[in-house]
C-alpha cells in the first residue's frame, strides 16, 4: 500500500484535510493542494499550491507529483465552493459561473490533467467528493445543487468510459458536514427583499441542523472505503442522515418528499 500515490484537492481543512490524513493512516503517500500551498503542521503529507480554476494550475501541480513519484493512483476532487442559503435568483450570472467554475470545472481541469497518466499505467480511482444535494436538491440551495447535480451526472459517464483502462470513477455523497467550508460560504451578490425571510427561515434551520452535524472524518472513511474497493459501486453516501435520505429518495412517493423537506425547512 505504500507505494499508492494520492492527490486530494481542498486538502487545507474540512473534508479534505481529514481524507488525506486518513490515507495516510492507510498506507497512502499523499499530496494534498490548496491555492496558499506549503503549511505548517501537515499530518504526514506535504502540500502543493493548485488553483483548481487554472488550467496552468493543475497542469503544474499534476506535473510535479508525476515527477516526484512517477504515477498517480488516487484522485479526490473535494476543492469546492459552498453559497449560503438564498434564492436562485439572488445570484448573478457572474457568481454563477464562478461557483461552477470550482465545483465542476475544476473538477473536470483535475481528472483531464490526470486520467492520460492513468491510462498509460492502465490504473487508477478517481473519487468525487458530491453532496447529497446531487440527488435531492432542496429550496434556496439552487446553484449548489446544481453544480453536484453535474458533478454526479458526470461521474456516472466517466465511469464507464474508464473501466477498459482498470480504472474506476465514484460519488461520495455526504449530508451536513461540521467543516470551516461551511463557515466560510459566499453570500449570494443580488439579493432581493422578496425572499428575505423565506432565506432567514432556511438559514436558521440549516444552522439547527449544523449544530449537530457528523465530523469529516465520517466523510473520510468513506472516502477510503471507495478508494480501496475492489469492485467499487458508482456512489457510496456518507453519514446516517444521507443514508436515510438516499432511502427516502429512492423508495418514498415524490410528494410525500416535497412536503416532508418543506416541513424541515420551516416552509409554508
Amino acid at each position: 500500500m505504500s507505494s499508492r500515490i494520492a492527490l486530494v484537492t481542498g486538502a487545507s481543512s474540512g473534508i479534505g484535510a481529514a481524507t488525506a490524513k486518513r490515507l495516510v493512516e492507510a498506507g497512502f503517500k499523499v499530496y494534498g493542494t490548496s491555492r496558499r500551498g506549503a503549511q505548517s503542521a501537515r499530518q504526514g503529507y506535504e502540500m502543493l499550491a493548485l488553483d483548481v480554476t487554472s488550467d496552468a494550475s493543475v497542469q503544474a501541480a499534476v506535473a510535479e507529483v508525476m515527477g516526484r513519484e512517477g504515477r498517480i493512483d488516487l484522485l479526490v476532487n473535494n476543492a469546492g465552493v459552498g453559497l449560503a442559503p438564498a434564492g436562485a435568483e439572488e445570484s448573478s450570472i457572474e457568481q454563477a459561473k464562478a461557483i461552477f467554475d470550482t465545483n465542476f470545472f475544476g473538477l473536470v481541469r483535475m481528472t483531464r490533467a490526470v486520467l492520460p497518466h492513468m491510462r498509460a499505467q492502465r490504473a487508477g480511482r478517481i473519487v468525487n467528493i458530491g453532496s447529497v444535494l446531487g440527488f435531492l436538491p432542496m429550496p434556496y440551495g439552487a446553484l449548489y445543487a446544481a453544480t453536484k447535480h453535474a458533478v454526479e451526472g458526470y461521474t456516472e459517464s466517466l465511469d464507464h468510459e474508464l473501466r477498459n483502462w482498470g480504472i474506476r470513477a465514484v460519488v461520495v455523497e455526504p449530508a451536513y458536514t461540521s467543516t470551516p467550508f461551511d463557515a466560510n460560504m459566499l453570500a449570494a451578490d443580488a439579493k432581493l427583499d422578496a425572499y428575505s425571510k423565506e432565506r432567514a427561515t432556511v438559514t436558521r434551520r440549516v444552522n439547527e441542523v449544523m449544530a449537530t452535524a457528523e465530523g469529516p472524518e465520517v466523510v473520510a472513511a468513506t472516502v477510503l472505503k471507495a478508494a480501496l474497493a475492489r469492485a467499487p459501486k458508482l456512489r457510496y453516501t456518507s453519514g446516517t442522515l444521507a443514508g436515510r435520505l438516499r432511502l427516502l429518495r429512492t423508495f418514498a412517493p415524490a410528494g410525500v418528499m416535497d412536503a416532508g423537506m418543506r416541513k424541515d425547512l420551516r416552509l409554508a
